[in-house]
């Protein structure tokens, strides 16, 4: 009676690593997948805090967006298509390479997504964008 029987089951000193390994896995799926999708994008140079003005002997460059999606460079309407020509024709003289988009606040993202994206393709990448401080 005082003899162990093999029928005996031992104590199991080890720790179960299977659920870590599938949260593990599980994991390393989702970065795999999303990290791609966090390159892409639009490089925008903001503007410091500090409000120092423009440093520059030129006038500064606006393109507007109007709330009916229309684009303004100063007074004339410029359609789209024609944004990057017409904005690689204006850069080709001026010596500050930096333009400042001023969007209405009910224009949706895409359409100021689509505008930068054009400017970028002008060759323009110091790109700003004008808004009014909360009060």
């Amino acid at each position: 009676m005082g003899a162990s029987s093999p029928s005996r089951k031992k104590m199991m000193s080890e720790i179960n690593i299977t659920p870590f390994v599938d949260v593990m896995l599980v994991l390393l799926i989702i970065f795999m997948v999303t990290a791609p999708l966090m390159q892409q994008g639009l490089e925008v140079e903001l503007p410091k805090t500090a409000s120092s003005g423009v440093s520059s002997s030129e006038k500064p460059f606006v393109l507007t967006i109007k709330a009916n999606k229309t684009l303004l460079i100063g007074e004339a309407t410029v359609p789209t298509k024609n944004l990057r020509s017409k904005l690689k024709a204006i850069f080709e003289t001026r010596t500050n390479k930096q333009i400042y988009i001023k969007a209405d606040r009910r224009v949706d993202y895409g359409t100021v997504a689509e505008a930068m994206a054009e400017v970028r393709a002008a060759g323009i990448y110091k790109i700003g964008l004008i808004t009014l401080p909360k009060f």
